[in-house]
């Protein structure tokens, strides 16, 4: 079993560090809040007081932040993580990025004498859970080839997508649909419920449709009641969209209906849902059409 390291323990992050725990791994964390670890803890994380100590007392580092300034924040100065690798470390960023942002970092891994892949997740807790979860991976072959065992614990579909950057763009490139399908079922809805059909029905029966991709048929339910704790909240959703269309536009790829899917998610941060999960578009699109709940 391997001696693994993990920093950020929100949502999805704990959620994998109780499956590699399950698996027998050594799991060694850290999180910005402490309080929030100790559900992990119990269950018999190890517990360090900074992203470096949790590097140097671990083969392999995983990192699930939010964004570029918190990588920075937990990479960067005498505690960061950056400061605890050495030769034969490797670091798996799951975090969603910029491709750029991720390929400077791994140039500083390099610097240390280790190695990084970046590895987003397709999924949500509850596939997660399920056991279900898709990982793409960017970086040397030869790394991948030695952190596939590592990341088949945490999900069955592990998939080399090239070099470093390129599986962001992946994730990136499949994060944009998310919105976009939640919109279009949300447009559903509304037009089934406006025409006399209750709204717990047209759910029902668009997420048993021909449709109903899995993240309807998850997230779907959601437009009834969302859930006590956002799976993936109208901020993150919003990060991800602003990074599919910049890299649209350096790529000369027209990303229309990202471009519509991100001005609800605006609507929605100025209705003020951005804590909720981003399945509140729909709550917009109601609004808009005269309906409240």
């Amino acid at each position: 079993m391997s001696k693994v390291g993990f920093i950020g323990l929100g949502v999805m992050g704990g959620q994998m560090v109780s499956r590699l725990l399950s698996k027998g791994h050594t799991v060694t964390g850290y999180n910005r809040t402490r309080s929030k670890a100790q559900r992990l803890i119990d269950k018999g994380m190890k517990w360090e007081d900074s992203p470096r100590a949790v590097a140097a007392a671990s083969d392999f580092t995983f990192a699930m932040v939010t964004n570029a300034a918190a990588i920075s924040a937990i990479t960067e100065g005498s505690d960061g993580m950056l400061a605890g690798l050495g030769p034969g470390k490797i670091f798996l960023d799951m975090s969603t990025v910029s491709p750029s942002v991720s390929r400077a970092l791994a140039a500083k891994v390099r610097e240390r004498g280790a190695d990084m892949v970046d590895s987003p997740v397709s999924g949500s807790v509850i596939t997660l859970q399920e056991g279900k979860l898709s990982v793409m991976v960017g970086g040397r072959r030869e790394t991948f080839e030695k952190v596939k065992p590592l990341l088949h614990d945490i999900g069955p579909k592990v998939t080399y997508v090239g070099d470093n950057g390129v599986a962001l763009s992946m994730k990136i490139a499949t994060n944009l649909s998310l919105a976009v399908q939640m919109l279009a079922f949300s447009e559903g809805v509304l037009l089934a419920e406006k025409s006399g059909i209750a709204r717990e029905v047209a759910v029902d029966v668009l997420t048993h449709s021909a449709v109903a991709s899995p993240m309807i048929q998850y997230r779907g339910p959601f437009v009834l009641k969302q859930p006590e704790e956002a799976w993936f909240d109208v901020n993150m959703m919003q990060k991800d969209m602003v990074l599919a269309m910049e890299l649209g536009r350096q790529l000369d790829v027209p990303l229309p209906t990202t471009a519509i899917g991100n001005e609800f998610l605006t609507a929605a941060r100025g209705m003020g849902m951005e804590k909720l999960d981003f399945a509140c578009m729909f709550d917009v699109l109601a609004r808009m059409s005269g309906i409240s709940k």
